[in-house]
């Protein structure tokens, strides 16, 4: 699902966020990407979903080099790809659940289906009796609940998620989680960066590490790496 090989990414004047990254995350993985802030994890997700470009190195997206794709390509690419920044980026002059249905409206559902699933998502993160407020009425946890059910109404084949459960306490966030994980089961990818080590704990995953712009550990690999050397 994602390959990255010798990827860097270099910000004016000379700042290097990433260095030399090579991972491989398969079909239906459920991936945690951990470290500090400034370890350069929303750097990586926005490469993923080609808000930023690579400075060096190839990036492949089910099966796709989305370093060489035009400005379709990106678009069409997107469509597969839920997505979920500190950022909420919900539409001020749309409910809760406008905002969310029209994320499946724009892919060619009926506005009648994308009210439906909209308000199921939003039912499933504890937001139904707040479906009609607009985001300004919203607190920073509601706000992340309506982002993370819009990510989530098309069903896509990939979830990125940069700190998705920031800002709701401890038992939302779980809820979260294990909203995310129901995905995975349907078979969608799932990459979640967090600085949460009670999150990590919880949830007992595959946990790819960053630190100043690298990578510095991968479980999967060492445990990989383990059995090979088992006797």
């Amino acid at each position: 699902m994602i390959q990255l090989f010798r990827v860097a990414k270099i910000f004016p004047p000379n700042y290097p966020a990433l260095t030399d990254i090579n991972i491989q995350i398969n079909n239906g993985e459920f991936v945690f990407l951990s470290g500090p802030s400034g370890a350069g994890k929303t750097t990586l997700l926005k490469l993923l979903f080609r808000e930023e470009e690579a400075s060096e190195g190839q990036i492949l997206v089910n099966g796709r080099n989305i370093t060489r794709l035009n400005g379709r390509g990106i678009a069409q690419m997107r469509r597969e790809i839920g997505l979920v920044f500190q950022e909420f980026r919900l539409l001020s002059t749309l409910s809760a659940l406008e905002n969310v249905a029209l994320a499946a409206e724009v892919v060619g559902l009926t506005k009648r289906e994308s009210m439906r699933k909209a308000f199921h998502l939003l039912r499933e993160l504890g937001l139904k009796e707040r479906h009609d407020a607009k985001p300004a009425s919203l607190s920073g946890g509601e706000q992340q609940r309506v982002a993370i059910a819009r990510a989530l109404v098309n069903e896509p084949i990939l979830v990125l998620a940069d700190e998705p459960t920031g800002n709701l306490d401890s038992e939302m966030a779980d809820e979260t989680m294990r909203l995310f994980l129901r995905m995975r089961e349907r078979g969608t990818t799932v990459l979640i960066a967090t600085h949460d080590s009670g999150l990590l704990r919880r949830f007992s995953h595959r946990v790819i590490t960053l630190q100043r712009g690298r990578l510095i550990s991968d479980s999967k690999l060492r445990v990989d790496k383990d059995l090979t050397e088992a006797p």
